[in-house]
C-alpha cells in the first residue's frame, strides 16, 4: 500500500474486497480506498482523531478528482451507503476538533452531491431531526445547523423538502434562536438565510405562514440583542432577504415592540431598550433596529440597512414611510451621506431618501431643510466619482426635495442650492458625449449595450436637467413668495451688505444655463435628438424668462439670434408629428410662446401696443403652436392653402397661417431666416390676397404688422410689385385705422413705403414722422441713461457725426427725392420736436451730399420761398405771433434751414445764375419778416438776422447789386437791429456781424439809408477793456468785427449812429487830437489799443484774428485822421500807440506759446504792423525765431494764408533799414525765403478757411466715416465758407487776416 491509501491495515483483512477499490487518476495508480475501513474508523472511539481526519481528507480529495467512483462502490448496498452517511452525521455531535468538524461537513456535502439520491436527502433530514429531538439541549447542534445550511445551499431540493415535509425540524430551528448562545443563533440563522435565499426564494414561498411569521419575529428579537459580528451579519443578511418579500415586510413592520424581548443583561441592547421605553408597546421596532445599524461603524452594514429600508418602502410606501420618518431615520441617512464615500452606501442612502420624500411628513419635520447641506456636500463629492449612477441617484433625491420644498412653506438654503448647481455644471466637461461621427459608428452598439459610457453620460445629463428644472421652479415660486425671499440662514448683521441670496441663485441658474447647459444639450442633440432631454431642456429655458426680469431681454435676444426659433421648430417637426412625444411638444410650445412674447414686448409700435394686440398674439400662439408639428420646408404650402370659413378667431387653418407669419416676423427680426426671402415675400402677398378674396381685407392688427415687416425686409431679394399685388397691400394697410400701430422702426420699412409712389403718397409722411419720433425717443433715452450714470450730456452740434438712424434716412432721401420735400413740409407744419428732428436731418443732408448740394438747394429754395410767402401773408393779416401757432413755431426752423442752405450753396455755385429771382425774393421776405418780429422773439429773429448776414457776406450778386442792397436797407419793413434791454448773447453777436456787413457794403455801394442804428462806442470799448472776462468770446469777436468795419469807414456810416462819452474824449472842451479822432478820441484810441493787446493774449482763434484786424484798422484810422499833416508827426502818433510798454510783453507771451503760434498768420501780421509803425517791441531774436520755425517746417508745408503773411513780413523786414538791424547772414536767409515763397504756386495758397488747430482745438471737427460701403467726408470736399458757433453763423472771410490798414484788403 502507498502512503495515500485509505485503509486501516489492522482490520482491512476482515473486509470483503468488493468494498475496496483503487480510485483516482490512472497515471499514478490511483488511491486504494476501503469503505468498510473508513466506516469502522469513524464508528470506533479508539481511533485517533488525526487518523479520522486523514481519512476524511482522502475521501474529500477522491470526490473532487474522481467524480462517480465512490458512488459506484456505495451502490452495491444501500444500507452501507446510509450507514456511511449516518456515521458522518454522528461525527457532527461527537467530534470537537473544529478542523475535523469542517472536514466532516465538507465530506457530507460532497457525498450527498455524489449520490444525487432523494432517499439520501430524506435520510439525512430524518437523522438530523432525530438528533435534535433526542437532545436535551440544542447547544451541541451548532455543527449540525452549519451542515444543514451548507446542504441547503448546495442542494436546492433539500431546501424544498425541508420547508414542505419537515416542519418539526423548522420548529427546532426557530427554537434555537431563543437560546442565549450567539454562535448557535448565528448557525440557525445561517440555515434560514440559505432557505430564503435558495433558488431565488422559491423555497420561502412554500414555507408555512406560521413558521415564516415566527421567523420574522424571532429575527427582530435576535437582531435587537445581537452583539457578535457573525450573528449581526447573519441577521442583516436574512433581513435583507425577508424585506424583498411583500408578505414578510408586512409582518416585520406590524410586529409590536412588546414581542421583542429586551434582556437587561445584554449591554448591546440597552440603546434599543431605551428607545422602546419611549415608544408605545405596539410600535414597530424595525426602524429603530435599522437606525442602529446606520450608527454602526461598518459601511457594509450601513449600506445593507439602507437597502433594507429602500426595499421596505418600495413594497409599501404609504404605510411604512411614516414609522421611519418618526424614528428620525432620514436624519441618520443624511449623516451617512456626509461621512461616507462608499458608492454602495451613497446609492442606497439616496434611494431610501428618495422614497421617504414621497411622504409629506418628511418635509413637515424639516428633514429637507437640515439635511440639504449634507446632501449638497455628498452630491458634490459623488460628482467626482467615475460611476455616474451614484451622482445620478443623488440628483434624483435633490430633485425630489427641490420640487416639494416650497410647498412646505419652509426656509430655503439658496446658497447650498447654488453651490450644487455649479458643481453639476462643472461635471459636464467630464462627460463622455459622442461626437457626430462616433455617434453614427456606435449607434448599433448603443442599442445593444445601453450601459456603455455614452449612454450613462446621457442618463446623467437627463437627471441633471430634471434637477436643474426643479431648482428653476423653486426659484420661480420663491420669487413670488415674500416670506421665502428672506434668507433665514444669514445673520441679521450681514443682511444689509450681502447680496440677495435668491437673486444670486437666479443669476447662477441663468449664467450656468447660458454658458454650459445650452451648448452641452445642443451638442448632444445635434444629430440624434433625445426627446426626454429636449423636453426638460426647453422647460428650463422657459423658466429663465421669469427669474431675472432685468436680464431677460438680453437673454431672449441672444437666444433668438442664435437660432433658437429654428431649433425648437425643427425638433417639433422631427419628433412631435403624429401626436408623438406630447410632453416635448408642450415644452417646446411653452418656450416659443415666452420667447415670442418677450421679443414682441421690445418691438412695440411708436404709439405703443394695445393690450388687445398682445392678447391677440398670445392667443394665436397658445392655440396654434401645438398643431404646428411639421418641417420648415412644409411652411410655404401651409401659407398658400386656401382655408374655408374659420368658425373661431384663434383656431383653424387661417389662424395657423397667422401664427406662422408672426413667428417668421419675430425670427427674422433677430436674423434667423426660417425660409428664403423670396418665399416669404410671395407667401405673404398671397396670404393678403387670399384674405381679401374671402371678402375681408382686415387682418388682425398684429398679423398685419408682422406681414408688413416681412414684406419690407424681404423686398430687396424679391421682384418689384405690380398693380394688383400693390393694390392688395395698399388696401390691407388702409384697413387699419391707425398706421402707427403697424409701424416697426426698421429702415427696410422706410425703403419699402417710398419704393412705390402709391404707398408713398398714402403712408410716406406718416412713416417719416414715426421714424423721426422714434429717433427722438432713442436720443432722449440715451440722454436719460447718461444722466442716471452721472455722465455729461452734450447738445447736438452742426458738426456732430450723424448717427446710424439718420444715415438710414439719408439713404432714403437720396433714392427718393420726394421724401425731402415731405421732410421740409414737416419742418413748416409739425410740432416743435418733430420739426426740429426734420430740420436736423435736412441739415445733415446738406452737409453730407456735396455732389447733390446745388440741385438739392435749388429744390428746397422755392419750397421755402412759398413758406415765407405764407408767413408774410399771415403777418399782414394778423401780425406775427397772432396767426397759426404751428407756423409761428416753425418760422425759426425755416429760417435756420435757409441759413444752412445759404452756407451749403457756395458763391461759386451755378445756382445763383439760374435763381437770382428766388435769391432776391428770399432775401426780401426774410427782411420783411424780421422787420415785423418783436425784438423779444429771439427764436425767429436770430436765424433771420443770421440769414441776412450770410446773404450779404457770401452772395456775390448781393455784394455787387446796389439795387438789391438798397431794397434791403430802404424797405419799409427793414429789420430793426436795435437790441432790446437784455438781448441774448447770440442775438447781439449776429446783430453786430450783420451791421458790420451793412456798413462795409453801404460804403462800397454808396447806398442810401433811411434808418440808422444807434450804437454806443464808449460802451463797446469799455467792454473790450474791462469786461472781457465776463463776456462771451464770440460776443467780443462780434464787437471787434463791428469796430473794424466802423474804423475802416472812419467811424462815420449812415447805417450806424455812434454815441460817445467822456471816458473816450476826456473833459470838454475837446483838444485838437480828440476833435480829429472824434468820436473815438485820443484816450479812446489808447484804451482800444490796450484792450486789443489784452485780447491777443486770450489765444482764441477768432479773437486773435479779429484783434489783429481791428488793430490794423485802428492804425489805419489814426493815420488818416491825424490832426497834423507832417509825416513825422503821423509816425510819432502811430509809434506812440504801438510802442506801449506792454507790446514787448505781448510778443514775449505769444512767442512762448510754441512754434505754431510763431507761424500763425495773425501773429505774423501783428509783427508786420509793429514794424510798419516803428515799434521797438520787435527784437532781432523774434525775427530769428520766426525764420527758424519756417525752416524747420518748410515753406511748402505752410498754408496759403500763412505764406502770404510771411511774405509781407519779410518784405517789411527788407524795407526796414534801422529796426531791427540784421546781419548779412540773416539778410541772405530772408532773401532765400522770399525766393522760396515766390516759387509757391497759387493753388497752394487758395484756401480761405481757418486752420483746424493752431493755438487750441477748433470748434469745427473734420471727420470721415463709412456708412453702407460709402465714405462721407464732412466739411472737406469744398473750402469752408461758413462756420456755426452755437446758434451764430460766421462768414470765415470776415476773419481772414487783413493785408493793410487803409484799404481793408484781405490776405
Amino acid at each position: 500500500m502507498t502512503s495515500g491509501d485509505i485503509v486501516y491495515d489492522k482490520i482491512h483483512f476482515r473486509h470483503d474486497p468488493k468494498w475496496s477499490g483503487r480510485l483516482g487518476p490512472t497515471e499514478g495508480g490511483g488511491v486504494l480506498l476501503c469503505v468498510a475501513c473508513v466506516i469502522e474508523m469513524i464508528d470506533s472511539d479508539d481511533i485517533a482523531s488525526v487518523r479520522k481526519s486523514f481519512a476524511l481528507s482522502g475521501i474529500s480529495g477522491l470526490l473532487k478528482c474522481s467524480p462517480g467512483a465512490l458512488r459506484e462502490l456505495l451502490r452495491q448496498d444501500t444500507r452501507v451507503s446510509l450507514h456511511f452517511t449516518a456515521s458522518l452525521l454522528g461525527m457532527l455531535h461527537t467530534v470537537e476538533d473544529p478542523a475535523t468538524l469542517e472536514k466532516v461537513d465538507q465530506v457530507l456535502v460532497q457525498l450527498l452531491l455524489e449520490l444525487q439520491s432523494e432517499m439520501s436527502y430524506r435520510f439525512v433530514l430524518d437523522e438530523i431531526h432525530k438528533q435534535l429531538s433526542d437532545q436535551l439541549s440544542v447547544k451541541g447542534s451548532l455543527p449540525t445547523f452549519n451542515f444543514l445550511g451548507n446542504i441547503v445551499e448546495a442542494v436546492p431540493n433539500v431546501a424544498h423538502s425541508l420547508v414542505t415535509q419537515y416542519v418539526p425540524l423548522l420548529e427546532h430551528l426557530c427554537s434555537a434562536l431563543l437560546y442565549p448562545d450567539e454562535a448557535l443563533k448565528a448557525s440557525a440563522l445561517y440555515v434560514w438565510l440559505k432557505l430564503f435565499g435558495t433558488a431565488g426564494g422559491s423555497a420561502a414561498q412554500s414555507l408555512p405562514i406560521a413558521i415564516r411569521d415566527r421567523v420574522c419575529i424571532l429575527l427582530l428579537q435576535t437582531l435587537a440583542s445581537a452583539s457578535s459580528p457573525q450573528l449581526i451579519n447573519n441577521c442583516v443578511g436574512l433581513l435583507w432577504l425577508l424585506v424583498q418579500l411583500e408578505e414578510t415586510v408586512s409582518v416585520l413592520m406590524n410586529s409590536p415592540g412588546n414581542q421583542i424581548m429586551c434582556h437587561e443583561n445584554q449591554n448591546n441592547s440597552q440603546i434599543l431598550c431605551q428607545n422602546q421605553e419611549q415608544q408605545s408597546p405596539d410600535q414597530c421596532p424595525l426602524p429603530l433596529l435599522l437606525k442602529k445599524l446606520l450608527l454602526s461603524g461598518d459601511e457594509t452594514l450601513q449600506a445593507t440597512s439602507a437597502r433594507c429600508i429602500a426595499s421596505i418602502l418600495v413594497h409599501s410606501p404609504s404605510q411604512c414611510s411614516a414609522p421611519f420618518i418618526k424614528a428620525d431615520v432620514p436624519e441618520f441617512l443624511f449623516d451617512r451621506l456626509a461621512s461616507s464615500n462608499s458608492e454602495v452606501l451613497l446609492w442606497s442612502a439616496y434611494s431610501c431618501l428618495v422614497l421617504l420624500t414621497n411622504n409629506p411628513l418628511f418635509f413637515s419635520q424639516c428633514h429637507s431643510v437640515y439635511g440639504i447641506e449634507s446632501l449638497v456636500r455628498s452630491v458634490k463629492e459623488a460628482l467626482q466619482l467615475t460611476n455616474l449612477e451614484v451622482p445620478k441617484q443623488g440628483l434624483l433625491l435633490l430633485t425630489e426635495i427641490l420640487e416639494r420644498l416650497n410647498h412646505q412653506s419652509r426656509p430655503v438654503q439658496y446658497g447650498k442650492i447654488e453651490g450644487i448647481i455649479e458643481a453639476i455644471t462643472n461635471k459636464f466637461s467630464e462627460l463622455t458625449l459622442a461626437s457626430p461621427a462616433h455617434r453614427r459608428s456606435s449607434r448599433s452598439l448603443k442599442r445593444s449595450d445601453p450601459n456603455n459610457q455614452v449612454s450613462r453620460s446621457e442618463g446623467f445629463l437627463l437627471q441633471a436637467l430634471i434637477c436643474f428644472q426643479a431648482a428653476c421652479r423653486l426659484a420661480e415660486e420663491c420669487a413670488s413668495e415674500p416670506v421665502l425671499k428672506e434668507n433665514t440662514f444669514t445673520a441679521p448683521s450681514k443682511h444689509s451688505c450681502a447680496q440677495d441670496p435668491l437673486e444670486s441663485l437666479c443669476q447662477c441658474l441663468l449664467r450656468c444655463c447660458d454658458t454650459v447647459w445650452i451648448p452641452t444639450v445642443v451638442k448632444v442633440c445635434e444629430h440624434s435628438p433625445n426627446p426626454q432631454i429636449l423636453q426638460y431642456f426647453y422647460s428650463i429655458l422657459s423658466s429663465q424668462f421669469t427669474l431675472l426680469p432685468s436680464l431677460i431681454f438680453v437673454f431672449a435676444n441672444k437666444l433668438a439670434s442664435s437660432g433658437f426659433y429654428r431649433l425648437p421648430l425643427e425638433h417639433k417637426g422631427l419628433l412631435c408629428a403624429g401626436n408623438r412625444h406630447p410632453h416635448l411638444n408642450t415644452s417646446c410650445c411653452g418656450f416659443l410662446q415666452k420667447l415670442s412674447m418677450c421679443l414682441l414686448s421690445q418691438s412695440d409700435p411708436a404709439s405703443g401696443s394695445c393690450q388687445s394686440d398682445v392678447e391677440e398674439v398670445e392667443n394665436l400662439l397658445l392655440y396654434n403652436l401645438p398643431f404646428l408639428c411639421c418641417r420648415l420646408s412644409d411652411w410655404p404650402s401651409l401659407l398658400r392653402e386656401a382655408p374655408g370659413i374659420q368658425l373661431w378667431e384663434y383656431k383653424g387653418p387661417r389662424a395657423i397661417q397667422y401664427c406662422l407669419v408672426i413667428i417668421l416676423h419675430l425670427a427674422l427680426q433677430q436674423g434667423d431666416r426660417l425660409l428664403p426671402d423670396q418665399t416669404v415675400f410671395s407667401s405673404v402677398v398671397w396670404l393678403l390676397h387670399s384674405v381679401q378674396a374671402q371678402g375681408s381685407c382686415a387682418l388682425p392688427r398684429s398679423v398685419l404688422r408682422s406681414a408688413l415687416y416681412l414684406l419690407a425686409v424681404t423686398q430687396d431679394k424679391s421682384p418689384n410689385l405690380d398693380g394688383a399685388p400693390l393694390n392688395c397691400i395698399s388696401k390691407a394697410l388702409s384697413s387699419c385705422q391707425s398706421f402707427s400701430s403697424l409701424y416697426i422702426h426698421h429702415p427696410a420699412l422706410l425703403h419699402f413705403i417710398w419704393r412705390y409712389p402709391d404707398l408713398a403718397d398714402k403712408f410716406g409722411p406718416i412713416v417719416l414722422e414715426l421714424w423721426l419720433s422714434k429717433q427722438a425717443q432713442h436720443t432722449d433715452a440715451e440722454k436719460t441713461e447718461k444722466i442716471e450714470k452721472g455722465e455729461k450730456t452734450e447738445s447736438r452740434t452742426d458738426d456732430q457725426e450723424p448717427d446710424t438712424e439718420t444715415m438710414e434716412l439719408l439713404s432714403v432721401l437720396e433714392k427718393y427725392p420726394a421724401a425731402t420735400l415731405t421732410l421740409l413740409d414737416m419742418v413748416c407744419t409739425r410740432e416743435a420736436t418733430l420739426a426740429g428732428q426734420a430740420l436736423w436731418v435736412l441739415e445733415v443732408l446738406l452737409r453730407v451730399q456735396r455732389e447733390y448740394e446745388a440741385d438739392l438747394c435749388a429744390t428746397l429754395r422755392p419750397a421755402l420761398l412759398q413758406a415765407l410767402q405764407r408767413f408774410n401773408v399771415e403777418s399782414m393779416g394778423h401780425g406775427l405771433g397772432q396767426g397759426s401757432t404751428a407756423q409761428v413755431n416753425s418760422l425759426p426752423l425755416v429760417l435756420k434751414l435757409l441759413c444752412v442752405i445759404q452756407a451749403s450753396d457756395p458763391p461759386s455755385s451755378s445756382s445763383y445764375s439760374k435763381m437770382d429771382g428766388v435769391h432776391f425774393k428770399l432775401l426780401y421776405h426774410v427782411s420783411n419778416i424780421a422787420g415785423r418780429l418783436n425784438p423779444s422773439d429771439t427764436g425767429s429773429l436770430l436765424p433771420a438776422l443770421s440769414y441776412l448776414y450770410c446773404c450779404l457776406s457770401l452772395s456775390p450778386a448781393h455784394c455787387t447789386d446796389r439795387d438789391q442792397l438798397q431794397t434791403v436797407l430802404s424797405s419799409s419793413s427793414a429789420p430793426s437791429l436795435s437790441p432790446s434791454a437784455c438781448p441774448p448773447s447770440a442775438l447781439l453777436c449776429c446783430s453786430h456781424l450783420l451791421l458790420s456787413s451793412l456798413i462795409t457794403l453801404q460804403r462800397v455801394n454808396s447806398a442810401q439809408v433811411q434808418k440808422s442804428i444807434s450804437w454806443s462806442l464808449d460802451t463797446a470799448v469799455q467792454r473790450l477793456l474791462v469786461q472781457k472776462r465776463n463776456t462771451d468770446n464770440l460776443l467780443l469777436v462780434s464787437h471787434l468785427r463791428l469796430l473794424q468795419a466802423l474804423l475802416d469807414a472812419d467811424l462815420a456810416s449812415a447805417v450806424v449812429c455812434l454815441r460817445t462819452g467822456p471816458c473816450l474824449l476826456g473833459p470838454r472842451p475837446m483838444g485838437v487830437e480828440d476833435g480829429a479822432l472824434y468820436p473815438l478820441g485820443s484816450r479812446g484810441a489808447q484804451c482800444l489799443s490796450t484792450a486789443l493787446s489784452g485780447l491777443l493774449l486770450q489765444k482764441h482763434e477768432l479773437l486773435l484774428r479779429a484783434s489783429v484786424n481791428c488793430l490794423s484798422s485802428l492804425l489805419g484810422f489814426l493815420q488818416r485822421k491825424s490832426p497834423t499833416t507832417g509825416t513825422r508827426q503821423r509816425d510819432s502818433f502811430g509809434n506812440y500807440v504801438v510802442c506801449q510798454p506792454w507790446s514787448r510783453f505781448l510778443l514775449y507771451c505769444l512767442f512762448s506759446s510754441g512754434e505754431s503760434c510763431r507761424l500763425h498768420p495773425a501773429i505774423l501780421r501783428l509783427i508786420t504792423i509793429l514794424l510798419q509803425n516803428g515799434s521797438t517791441a520787435v527784437w532781432e531774436s523774434d525775427l530769428l525765431q520766426v525764420m527758424e520755425a519756417v525752416e524747420r517746417r518748410g515753406v511748402k508745408e505752410l498754408s496759403g494764408e500763412t505764406a502770404h503773411a510771411l511774405r509781407l513780413l519779410l518784405t517789411q523786414i527788407q524795407s526796414s533799414v534801422d529796426r531791427p538791424p540784421l546781419t548779412e547772414e540773416h539778410k541772405q536767409r530772408v532773401e532765400g525765403m522770399m525766393e522760396s515763397l515766390g516759387l509757391q504756386t497759387p493753388s497752394e495758397s487758395c484756401s480761405t478757411s481757418l486752420p483746424s488747430s493752431v493755438l487750441y482745438p477748433s470748434p469745427v471737427k473734420l471727420f470721415a466715416f463709412k456708412y453702407k460701403h460709402t465714405y462721407f467726408l464732412l466739411h472737406c470736399s469744398l473750402p469752408i465758407v461758413l462756420r456755426r458757433v452755437g446758434d451764430v453763423s460766421i462768414c470765415l472771410s470776415d476773419f481772414t487776416v487783413k493785408a493793410g490798414g487803409c484799404s481793408g484788403k484781405l490776405i
